[in-house]
């Protein structure tokens, strides 16, 4: 059979709906013959072009239909195979099968790895390998034979680090040859290849029985060019074009490039590869035809804008030297009627504000609404609000694994043992939902609850051992020593699961033998719930994949490293769900937006960095090097994105949403929206409806803030045994002693927590507890046993390189002031004393840090303190009365062991804190004379006695509110601000 003289090329404008267009004109010429429209078939560009292209056709039909086969020419990109019924017609002399993309990831990064000058982790050698496999198929795809880069005239003009990626690129690019050949397999980017160039061939001599049409495929490739170009002459061909701009006048077509070289440097000079039109100019240059060639497709759908869309849409997208034609434009050409824009402030504002106008969109019968947009974080959150009202979302573009049930358990797995099962990463791990799944865990779960409340404060050491040691039994006092018993008794079942892990990677497995030992134990953990589903089966096949060609792949992860390779490895990996969702509202991604169009087109995230994103770097190859290679440009992929973003222009009713902030602050807007603004001028249409509607939503009808709490408990629940460290509490603010000591709530401490203050002071008080208990008191004994505190494993080593010093120096003060007290004639009675005394009808207990007898005879009260003491002026508010009411019970022989009745004389503070340029020193809230506006010595006990018999009366024994106070000169750490809804009433009048 002859060929045509004219090839067979047409278009279907930005402003028609391409899918169904497409079907429009194929039941029109095909569709009066049911097998002759069965014997036809359709090269699409991946497979989710595949499903638009086949819903059209239902949609189109009303009924009953044999469809032509549908075929995606696959992209290496998505990771798309060629379709099967390309493949079958390419058989002949066999084609050596595509290597599997993850053995080959594996393979190119023991070859990166071993050929590195320096050592290189195998997360990162996976990383550049996979790197440098996108750059061997883009030189295929581009047909650049490796000699290429023997030719390079440039090498003096890099710099010593391209340099040196440019040669290890050589070394790797000459070897890579050799491991395919050793396996028997090709590339998928070179399988391709000749795929294409033989189905061509066959189709010169013997073209297939039915008609071809090859529909909305851009590719640039040069074996789909040489494909295209066979199609588009065959007698039963065509190439039908998506979005090609036939409005743009000669001038403007030029502009764009790609340009002829120059005849004195012989260097081409670089095309627009940003601009939308340039890949497919590209391409029709590379089927030796132009845009003459190409014919307008006729037929359209329902689902078209009007014609004008497609004028503004070239307008707005001119080439950057000819945008000053803005001005001149007629309103119609620039009015974008139909085309809406939404800028709010938030991302969160604008997923709100899209979830509004689909939801809208369904309010009229039959109309269709899509969100297109490349930002997933956006998507997740426009299906969570859609979810509010019962619409399920079909979201095409899927979530990478990494993101999903299966792959956050793997990713904790390996953070677990990277960190060697540290709190935070452990609690992570025991608490993901997918461990001990159905009815386990509710036990489970209980268990879990006790550990995570002993984690709360200090690290203890790492390892299981670790959490071994934290839930043995205390000696002593052990206020946890309930809660203790309840994690040990759970501990075990956890232990045998997680302790395979820790043996697994104690020594240096091979990378095989990491993900082996993270398969089984997550199915252990999960009862192999993480296996089940569509998400399950898909990290399953991963798994399978990798160690199936993880001993061809590079030396074992460093542990440490072994979160981000999990990360990198399960992020590649998208997990689309089942068909399903609504039938009239979709989330699609950017390659959709060619060919799928529906009545509402909402297109989102257009900030700069998200749409377009920004590009890639190449890590092998600077830009230049691409440039003379014949590589496509960094910024090839802007252009594709801004095509993606015109043929989403051409529905019959756009809204385009941006937010002035992103995740990381400040968001510029996308080039895109500014294109079209500028474009627009005046007619610049802005959709606040729909931000309105936002904020309206969540809004309360009414605010009536709460006022100051002051709660009255009856006289049962009022406490009768008080200890001196709440009293200054109970005095300075009553509702938060309500709060801890009627309500019992206390704050708890982060997990993982830093040492703070109540740690230091408790770890300072029992050093010096066991010294002063100890019959020598030798004040080198004291120092090491402060050092031997810092050498614990549970000790940070920041806090110990920051504390550490400071304590020891005011260690040795502390000793040297007890050998001088004690050689003036002063001794120590008691140490970390508990004692008690009945006081104004109620009991107060309290525990003195130290008693001691003066030389005169009186006691002394002792408090150590690791900060700052209380100050006179708050001492004398009635706001710091821990000091005098250990005195008072001292005096009525509340403290065993010391002797009745005698008075307390002396009150002091002994403070670690630093004071003129020496760490420790003593103050006393307190004055012989009363100087310094100071209480008198001798009146202490007796002041402090009337000012616990009031507060006592008012809240203790008596019917006095506990009403929230706040008072600047007591030191607040705000346990509670929250639960009296301070910020709601403070500060008002009637506050």
């Amino acid at each position: 059979m002859g060929e045509r003289s004219r090839p067979a090329l047409f278009n279907i404008p930005a402003h028609r709906a391409f899918s169904d267009a497409l079907a429009a004109g194929i039941l029109a010429q095909y569709g009066g013959d049911v097998l002759r429209l069965a014997q036809g078939m359709i090269l699409l560009p991946s497979n989710r072009a595949v499903r638009a292209v086949s819903d059209a056709f239902v949609r189109r039909s009303g009924g009953g239909l044999l469809l032509p086969r549908l075929v995606a020419i696959g992209d290496p990109g998505l990771g798309e195979q060629v379709g099967g019924a390309l493949d079958l017609l390419g058989e002949g002399d066999a084609i050596p099968p595509a290597i599997a993309p993850v053995r080959r990831q594996m393979i190119l990064a023991r070859m990166v790895q071993q050929s590195a000058s320096q050592p290189i982790d195998a997360g990162q050698a996976l990383k550049l390998g996979q790197a440098l496999g996108t750059v061997l198929d883009q030189m295929q795809v581009e047909r650049v034979p490796v000699t290429a880069l023997a030719s390079l005239s440039l090498t003096e003009e890099l710099s010593a680090h391209w340099q040196r990626s440019l040669d290890l690129f050589s070394i790797l690019i000459m070897r890579w040859p050799e491991e395919l050949a050793r396996l028997g397999v090709i590339d998928l980017a070179d399988r391709r290849n000749r795929l294409f160039d033989r189905i061509a061939a066959r189709w010169s001599s013997e073209p297939p029985p039915g008609f071809v049409i090859a529909a909305g495929i851009s590719t640039t490739a040069p074996a789909i060019a040489s494909l295209l170009r066979r199609i588009a002459v065959m007698p039963q061909g065509s190439v039908v074009f998506a979005g090609l701009d036939q409005e743009m006048d000669a001038q403007a077509w030029d502009a764009i490039g790609p340009f002829d070289p120059d005849p004195l440097t012989g260097r081409a000079p670089a095309g627009h590869e940003s601009h939308p039109q340039y890949a497919l100019k590209l391409l029709l240059d590379r089927m030796s035809a132009t845009r003459d060639d190409v014919a307008a497709w006729r037929w359209g759908s329902e689902h078209d804008a009007r014609a004008v869309r497609s004028r503004n849409i070239s307008n707005a997208m001119l080439p950057p030297r000819l945008t000053s034609r803005w001005r001149d434009l007629k309103s119609a050409d620039r009015s974008l009627s139909g085309v809406e824009a939404l800028e709010v402030a938030t991302p969160g504002e604008e997923a709100q504000a899209i979830a509004i106008a689909l939801r809208e969109a369904l309010e009229e019968p039959g109309r269709t609404a899509a969100l297109v947009t490349p930002d997933r974080q956006l998507a997740t959150r426009v299906s969570a609000h859609l979810a509010r009202w019962g619409i399920e979302a079909d979201d095409s573009a899927g979530l990478p694994l990494s993101r999903l049930p299966p792959g956050t358990l793997l990713i904790a797995m390996a953070e677990a043992v990277a960190e060697r099962f540290a709190p935070v990463a452990l609690l992570t791990l025991l608490k993901h939902p997918l461990v001990m799944r159905g009815e386990p865990r509710v036990a489970w779960l209980e268990g879990v609850r006790s550990l995570d409340l002993l984690l709360r404060g200090p690290r203890p050491p790492a390892g299981l051992q670790g959490i071994d040691l934290l839930l043995d039994p205390r000696d002593g006092e052990d206020r946890q020593a309930a809660l203790r018993a309840s994690a040990r008794a759970w501990w075990p079942q956890a232990r045998a699961l997680l302790e395979p892990l820790e043996r697994a990677f104690s020594g240096s497995p091979a990378l095989a033998q990491q993900f082996a030992a993270i398969r089984e134990q997550a199915g252990a953990l999960t009862l192999d719930a993480i296996w089940a589903g569509h998400q399950g089966h898909a990290a399953a096949e991963l798994f399978a994949e990798i160690e199936a060609s993880a001993e061809e792949g590079p030396r074992q992860a460093d542990v440490r490293a072994l979160p981000a390779l999990f990360d990198h490895m399960l992020g590649g990996v998208a997990v689309r769900p089942p068909q399903g969702g609504h039938p009239r509202i979709a989330i699609l991604g950017l390659i959709e937006a060619q060919l799928v169009q529906a009545d509402l087109m909402i297109l989102g995230g257009l900030n700069e960095g998200v749409w377009p994103g920004l590009p890639a770097p190449d890590p092998w190859l600077a830009p230049r090097i691409r440039r003379e290679l014949g590589l496509p440009g960094l910024e090839s992929r802007i252009g594709l994105a801004a095509h993606d973003f015109a043929s989403g222009l051409g529905a019959p009713h756009v809204l385009i949403t941006r937010a002035r902030r992103g995740s990381g602050g400040p968001a510029i807007a996308s080039r895109f929206w500014l294109r079209l603004k500028a474009m627009a001028g005046p007619h610049w249409k802005q959709a606040d409806r729909y931000a309105a509607l936002a904020q309206a939503l969540d809004r309360p009808s009414g605010h009536r803030p709460a006022s100051r709490p002051a709660p009255v408990p009856p006289a049962s629940v009022r406490p009768k045994l008080i200890p001196v460290t709440d009293v200054d509490r109970l005095k300075a603010d009553p509702y938060a002693f309500y709060a801890k000591r009627i309500l019992r709530l206390a704050r708890l401490d982060p997990v993982d927590a830093d040492a703070g203050p109540a740690w230091r002071g408790t770890a300072v008080h029992e050093i010096l507890q066991h010294w002063a208990e100890s019959a020598a008191r030798d004040p080198a004994d004291l120092e090491r046993r402060a050092r031997a505190m810092f050498d614990r494993p549970d000790v940070h080593p920041l806090l110990k390189a920051l504390w550490q010093p400071r304590l020891i120096e005011a260690i040795r003060w502390i000793a040297a002031e007890v050998m001088a007290d004690k050689a003036a004639g002063r001794t120590i009675l008691a140490v970390e004393a508990d004692g008690r005394a009945d006081v104004a009808g109620v009991t107060l207990t309290g525990k003195a840090d130290r008693i001691d007898r003066m030389p005169d005879g009186p006691l002394g009260i002792v408090d150590y303190k690791t900060g700052k003491p209380p100050s006179a002026r708050q001492v004398r508010a009635g706001y710091a009365l821990q000091l005098g009411l250990l005195g008072l019970i001292a005096e009525q022989g509340g403290f065993p062991g010391v002797e009745a009745p005698l008075k307390a004389g002396s009150f002091e503070y002994w403070s670690l804190a630093k004071k003129n340029d020496a760490f420790g020193y003593r103050d006393s809230p307190v004055d012989p004379l009363g100087k310094r506006d100071k209480i008198v010595t001798a009146d202490f006990t007796d002041w402090v006695h009337a000012q616990f018999e009031q507060v006592a009366a008012a809240y203790l024994t008596g019917s006095a509110p506990f009403d929230a106070q706040v008072n600047p000169e007591v030191a607040s750490y705000g346990d509670y601000d929250q639960l009296m809804r301070l910020e709601e009433w403070y500060g008002r009048d009637d506050g």
